[in-house]
């Protein structure tokens, strides 16, 4: 039976430069990476290849040491140009020169009987193979499921609620046939629910109205409701030993294409936004692309970021889109000094803080141009209760961060780390008048308590 949840906290920031559902042609980026930084977990990343060796798309090139047998694949086909390193060797990047015809390797392909009678075990060992298991992530903890673990339950959430979203349906595309594949192989790992959380106030895409063997849930109310954590903790909240596994519906469908075509094909429909983008819409490329290839001539100073404005990686024009990325924002530096200008209230500025940003309270569709500027340096923290009021969960996030800060495990526990990963808190980040980096330390209790 599907539920209905209404969230009465949350916080929208309504951002110019979003994308228009068109797709543009572009020519296909020369080189792309993938970077094991895009995976938390990955302590010891071992390389498969070397400089110079011959790839194709879904060839393995990397895995890490405590999961041997689950690889990452290379998203296209061409010649490993460059390995990159940073400090003590540290492995960033594996870029790869791309043909300019991408081609496959092939993996064994099923039809619909094979798919219905087939084992978990078969399942599993195709998608380790395959290169497709890194789409599914765990809760608690945010990182790459252990394919050993059966999870209570699999969360799946259909929209994206985050400033200058794209439309996940839309994304899909030519994948949308692959989609119901996805959900019966991941059947296949849990007892539980199979949650496919859909926005209660937007008209619901076919590809989720007619999936089978989920339970579909409405989620209506502010940013964060497209957040899946958020979701969960509506739903079947994580408490300690719990085991959750979330998937986006890109991923879903990456697995369903790899069983019914074999092939990994990392290509996907990516959403160049931003205000400094000259046409925000949509374009056709591969997972790891470079940036500059996707938003076109951008000039000025500007930031790149793959992934949304909350959450997303300061890249620069020359970096390389996010395994789990599927947008790119492009928005101003905000590399200036303003004298007083958080005390300064004004039409244009974007705030939360009603004190600051009454007049855009009383114009709520009004679209803000917003740059990169913090609008002062990190300060005492303080508590204000604002985290509290953006944040849908029964949970009291300031004194969970202190927590962290404090390294008192027991509190983490109490408080609710369990529960949330980076995206959870990025809201509170944006608002906190204390200027705290907050994603970064809610990951360093989650590695604290990962490791104890």
């Amino acid at each position: 039976m599907s539920k209905t949840i209404k969230l009465k906290k949350g916080f929208d920031i309504n951002l110019a430069g979003k994308p228009e559902k068109k797709i543009s042609e572009i020519s296909l980026s020369e080189t792309f990476a993938l970077k094991p930084t895009d995976f938390p977990h990955m302590s010891r990343p071992k390389l498969l290849v070397k400089e110079g060796d011959t790839v194709k798309a879904g060839t393995p090139i990397l895995y890490d040491k405590f999961a041997e047998d689950v690889y990452f694949c290379s998203p296209v086909s061409g010649e490993v140009a460059e390995i990159k390193r940073g400090e003590k060797r540290k492995l960033l990047e594996i870029k790869i020169l791309a043909d300019k015809e991408v081609v496959f390797e092939k993996f064994k392909t099923f039809n619909a009987s094979d798919i219905a009678s087939l084992s978990k075990e078969d399942a599993l060992t195709h998608m380790k193979a395959g290169g497709v298991w890194p789409n599914i992530l765990q809760r608690p903890f945010g990182i790459v499921a252990d394919p050993a673990d059966k999870p209570k339950a699999i969360f799946i959430s259909a929209f994206d609620s985050n400033p200058l979203a794209p439309d996940l349906a839309y994304q899909l595309g030519d994948k949308e046939q692959f989609f119901q594949t996805g959900l019966d192989i991941l059947k296949k790992f849990t007892d539980g629910k199979i949650h496919l959380n859909i926005d209660g106030n937007a008209e619901v895409a076919q590809v989720f109205a007619q999936a089978k063997g989920v339970e579909l849930n409405k989620f209506i109310g502010a940013h964060p409701a497209g957040n899946v954590g958020v979701q969960i903790h509506h739903l079947d909240p994580i408490n300690k030993g719990d085991i959750a596994w979330t998937v986006t519906p890109y991923g879903v469908a990456q697995i369903g294409q790899l069983f019914t075509e074999g092939k990994y094909d990392a290509s996907k429909v990516v959403a160049v936004t931003g205000s400094e983008v000259s046409a925000p819409g949509y374009v056709k490329t591969y997972s790891g692309a470079m940036l500059g290839n996707l938003t076109g001539d951008v000039s000025g100073n500007v930031r790149f970021i793959s992934g949304n404005p909350l959450t997303g990686e300061n890249c620069g024009k020359n970096g390389y889109l996010g395994f789990y990325h599927n947008q790119v924002t492009v928005i101003p530096e905000g590399d200036y000094e303003e004298f007083l200008g958080w005390l300064k209230p004004s039409a244009s500025k974007l705030s939360f803080h009603k004190a600051l940003g009454l007049l855009s309270f009383l114009n709520k569709n009004k679209e803000y141009t917003i740059d990169t500027n913090t609008h002062g340096e990190e300060r005492p923290f303080v508590v204000t209760g604002a985290f509290e009021k953006v944040l849908p969960m029964d949970i009291l996030p300031t004194y969970l961060f202190k927590a962290i800060i404090a390294e008192d495990y027991d509190e983490m526990e109490a408080l609710g780390i369990f529960e949330l990963v980076e995206e959870d808190v990025a809201l509170c980040e944006f608002i906190d008048p204390s200027k705290n980096d907050l994603q970064s330390i809610l990951r360093e209790g989650i590695e604290l308590i990962k490791n104890s």
